[in-house]
This record gives C-alpha cells, structure tokens and sequence, in this order.
C-alpha cells in the first residue's frame, strides 16, 4: 500500500520530466529577477550598465575556464569549463537596463547549476564594480 501510494506521489514529476515541461522557478538576486527559461538557461533583467556586466562577466568567464568566444558588439561569451561549456549573452533593453541570459551544459546534458551560478556571479562582480 505505501509503495503504491509513493508511487502515486512521484508520477506527476516524472511525467512533467518526460513530456518536456520545463520546472519555472523565480529568485532575486541582488535586485533582479531572476528566471530558468529552458532546463539550461537562467536568465533576469538588471539595471546595471552593459559595459559594467561585460567587463564582470568576462572576469567571471576567465576565473571559471577558457574564453573560446567573444564579442562586445553582439553581446555575447562562450567558455569551456571542462567538461562544461558555457554561453552568456547580453541584450540591451533600454540604455539603463540589460538581459542576461547564461546557458550551460556538461557532455552536452543541461547544467542548470553551473548556469545559475555564473549568473549570480556577474550580477555580485557587476555590483562590486559600480
């Protein structure tokens, strides 16, 4: 009976994993919202300056690993971490504001973990900044 009650409880998750669901889950970090978009991404929008965010988070990227993209215009960084590998990109949504978006996987399989802590660690680097 409690096998097939815990069981009961477990098949909803297990459903949500397989049919592609992607778990939504809402934090703040240092004043900004923060999101997970897909089962690899985080991303939030921040009212620090881009130029503060690229120069943070090209310092968080050459801390982590080895810088294997970038480029200031596009807003975007790609760095490997072995075995992961890391995308961040920035996109300007007014002169004040700015998107981040950190993408992460390791032998290509998601790594929301590795995401969110990247992304906490520009926004903390961008705020001992200004």
């Amino acid at each position: 009976m409690k096998k097939s009650f815990a069981l009961l409880l477990i098949i909803p998750f297990l459903a949500m994993g397989f049919c592609g669901c992607v778990p939504v889950f809402l934090m703040a970090v240092g004043g900004v919202g923060v999101y997970a978009v897909s089962k690899d991404t985080i991303q939030g929008d921040t009212d620090t300056p881009y130029e503060a965010l690229w120069d943070s988070a090209l310092k968080v990227a050459r801390i982590r690993g080895t810088v294997t993209q970038q480029d200031f215009n596009k807003g975007y960084i790609e760095f490997t971490a072995s075995p992961n590998k890391v995308w961040i990109q920035f996109m300007r949504v007014t002169s004040a504001s700015t998107k981040i978006r950190v993408s992460a996987r390791k032998y290509k399989l998601p790594n929301i973990d590795l995401a969110q802590e990247v992304f906490v660690k520009i926004i903390e680097e961008s705020k001992r900044v200004n």
